[in-house]
């Protein structure tokens, strides 16, 4: 079979698949990473100590990968996106070693560093590639298949961890990285093929590389995760060095953006801007990051909370949530395919997930589990299918010559958007649940309930039965306003999806690829 048009290389659909294969494998790396280690943590502090350090061990890599995100984008675009996509992965597994074989927290520590090196392109190098292999009708065709992967990665992450750690050591959990990542490593080295333009020769000038903007978003993303990790935690929301990180956060930007206006190769080409579609989708992944890695991420404390469920049995309640992005996974891009629309489907998604979340603001400790599951499939459908629906937006808009920059650009919105997001509903939450403890339960009964104490679901189980419905209640209502406000994040995001423009969802000629299928520059 011919290539599709705008395809990347001159390689069947037979090569096309087999390379698909590598990047799957790649993405379900990056992803079972984040789901993984955070089971093995204690085991961890047991054997080697650094009990001090052990947050560092999650954030090093989340710092580090959001610190190359940026980067592997427009290197990918000037320097040939295989070659970095082998770089990630061979990083990854690099570091993957070094963490296993780690004798001190401060080694692992800094091994976590060096595997979010490798980890910050896995996935924006896979979605470049793919981006690349397929055309517009296949690459919603096969699209699902990264949503599934989440799926399966948020779900069997955690167990795998566990049964690794149990079973094998913590080392393992590390370990267990390598084959998938040789596997992924060896088909990507065959079934790619050198088709970017810096590869193969054809750039006339040596690329510049935009120096000044790689350290400003450097340092950009870095004082944004540390504001992020930091507040309301180790420091307060209004302590001298989170003000500092907030404020040297937006003057990075602002320099960047002067900077990015005049640089001959810049990081982000400020042109993809003037695309109503870069833009809005841009915007509205921003809006639903900041929603999905905040407001969700406090489900499973609603469910232990406020419901009364395990932590195992509030694990097997979120498999709803799962099964809405599942099921738009499987689903969503033949729809598409053969609807077209892609604009109302992305404000149906928006909408969806901002509808699930106000009607879990509604719940309360007499809800039924079922209920609950019921909305959570709502919100899981509408994520879904929002976060397919703008990535192949911009997969089927950008131009070839800047797609690398233009997912990395997505992908860090989506990453800055979670990390701001968690942050603000922590604060949200933390100063809900003060105010509602301390007005429900007697005097110095709730102290310390935002940093330990009546923070743990499990001591509001061992209180009197009068204390334990009001601290309930106290958790229901501080609840319900993280959700509400992640509503109305949810709702400014449908609103934003609206300026959307129709995308081409089906085959037709890329301007920005020559007949031969080779990127013109």
């Amino acid at each position: 079979m011919t290539e599709k048009k705008g395809g990347a290389s001159g390689a069947g659909r037979r090569g096309a698949l087999a390379a698909l294969s590598a990047l799957l494998l790649a993405m379900l790396l990056a992803q079972l990473d984040m789901n993984v280690v955070a089971t093995a943590l204690p085991s961890i502090v047991g054997d080697i100590g650094g009990i001090s350090y052990l947050a560092w061990v999650t954030t090093a890599y989340v710092l580090a990968a959001s610190v190359t995100t940026p980067l592997y984008g427009k290197l990918g675009d000037l320097y040939g996106r295989k070659r970095l996509f082998l770089f990630a992965v061979a990083a990854f597994l690099a570091g993957s070693a070094l963490c296993g074989a780690a004798q001190s927290m401060g080694q692992l520590v800094a091994f976590r560093a060096f595997q979010g090196i490798g980890g910050g392109g896995l996935v924006v190098s896979a979605v470049t590639i793919y981006a690349g292999l397929f055309g517009p009708e296949d690459r919603a065709r096969y699209g699902g298949l990264f949503g599934a992967l989440f799926v399966v990665s948020s779900v069997a992450g955690p167990l795998l961890g566990g049964v690794l750690t149990d079973a094998l050591g913590w080392r393992w959990v590390f370990f267990v990285n390598l084959p998938l990542g040789a596997a992924a490593f060896a088909i990507a080295a065959v079934a790619l093929r050198p088709w970017d333009p810096a590869s193969e020769g054809e750039r006339e000038t040596v690329p510049r590389l935009d120096y000044a903007g790689a350290v400003l978003v450097a340092t950009l993303a870095t004082c944004v995760v540390l504001m992020t990790t930091w507040g309301g935690t180790r420091f307060a929301w209004g302590s001298p060095t989170v003000v500092a990180l907030g404020t040297g956060a937006a003057a990075l930007l602002l320099a960047f953006l002067l900077v990015e206006r005049s640089a001959p190769e810049p990081l982000v080409p400020l042109r993809l801007f003037r695309d109503r579609t870069f833009s809005v989708s841009t915007a509205v992944t921003f809006l639903g990051g900041f929603s999905l890695f905040g407001g969700v991420f406090f489900v499973p404390l609603f469910l232990q909370s406020v419901l009364g469920a395990s932590a195992t049995a509030s694990g097997l309640l979120l498999l709803p949530l799962m099964a809405g992005i599942a099921l738009v996974s499987l689903s969503a891009g033949p729809l598409i395919v053969r609807l077209g629309g892609l604009r109302w489907f992305g404000a149906g998604a928006m909408g969806a997930s901002a509808l699930g979340l106000l009607l879990f603001s509604t719940l309360g400790p007499g809800s039924e589990r079922s209920l609950s599951g019921a909305y959570m499939v709502l919100v899981g459908i509408g994520f879904g299918l929002w976060m397919y629906a703008y990535s192949l937006a911009v997969q089927n808009t950008a131009p070839s010559a800047d797609m690398g920059a233009a997912i990395s650009t997505l992908t860090f919105a989506r990453q800055a958007g979670g990390a701001i997001g968690a942050s603000v509903f922590g604060a949200i939450f933390a100063s809900r649940l003060a105010s509602e403890l301390a007005s429900r339960l007697p005097p110095g009964a709730a102290e310390g309930s935002a940093d330990g104490g009546l923070a743990a679901p499990g001591a509001i189980r061992e209180l009197p039965a009068a204390l334990r419905r009001a601290a309930v209640g106290g958790y229901a209502d501080a609840l319900s306003t993280v959700f509400l406000v992640a509503a109305a994040v949810l709702a400014l995001g449908f609103l934003a999806s609206l300026f959307l423009g129709e995308v081409p969802v089906r085959d037709a000629p890329d301007p920005g690829t020559r007949a031969d299928g080779r990127t013109k520059h």
